[in-house]
């Protein structure tokens, strides 16, 4: 694969706390211009993002119960909604970690399945499916609750398991990434995310099964 062919696997990514109005718009430029599959931004960028991309073929990508995921359903599901209503096409929100560790499963799939149906029921105007993709943080789960956090993902309706929000212990492995193709099949989505800074990296994550790739470095990573 070429550098400039990966281009169109990456979530072109700036979460920074300090992340302001100038950084984001460079990020939705960069993006423009290398052909990104999506900016994601903080949900506070979201309305900003989306002026700067407009009819670009760009996606606007944010984060929901970031990077904790901590927040109840109820909060994961309004703030999903309030997101694609001003703009956003993609949400990746983190699964409460606290439940998977509990064995919680019921709890686990609810709270995906009420961000699925809350981003479901905004108008869009379009006729447009928003994409829903949830964050395992793998660094912290047992091979089996990363199987099973990954089927019950699957049978909530989200489209992606994605491996890491970048701001826990580790990122994406390909061990996590082969493990999370395997529990969902070829029809959903794995988002390899975090520690990805090279191309290579990004090859392997590919190789390992991942068909999108959250990354901050992307420019690095396209041109060398």
């Amino acid at each position: 694969m070429e550098r400039k062919e990966i281009a169109k696997f990456i979530d072109h990514t700036q979460l920074s706390a300090c992340a302001t109005e100038s950084d984001i718009k460079k990020l939705c430029e960069e993006a423009v211009k290398y052909g990104f599959a999506s900016c994601c931004v903080n949900p506070v960028y979201v309305p900003f993002a989306a002026e700067i991309l407009r009819g670009s073929g760009v996606k606007v990508c944010t984060v929901i119960g970031f990077p904790l995921g901590a927040n109840s359903i109820d909060d994961k599901a309004s703030q999903a909604a309030m997101c694609v209503s001003e703009g956003a096409d993609e949400v990746d929100m983190v699964v409460n970690l606290g439940a998977v560790k509990d064995r919680r499963w019921e709890d686990v799939f609810e709270e995906i399945y009420a961000v699925r149906c809350a981003i479901d029921d905004v108008d869009c105007g379009e006729n447009k499916k928003i994409v829903e993709k949830v964050i395992l943080e793998t660094c912290y789960l047992t091979d089996e609750e990363i199987v099973t956090v990954c089927e019950k993902a699957k049978e909530a309706g989200a489209d992606f398991v994605k491996t890491s929000t970048g701001f826990g212990t580790g990122g994406a492995s390909v061990h996590a990434v082969e493990l999370m193709r395997k529990a969902v099949g070829k029809d959903m989505g794995v988002k390899a995310s975090g520690g990805i800074r090279t191309f290579e990296d990004a090859v392997a994550m590919l190789d390992a099964g991942a068909n999108r790739l959250g990354c901050s470095a992307g420019v690095k990573i396209v041109e060398g």
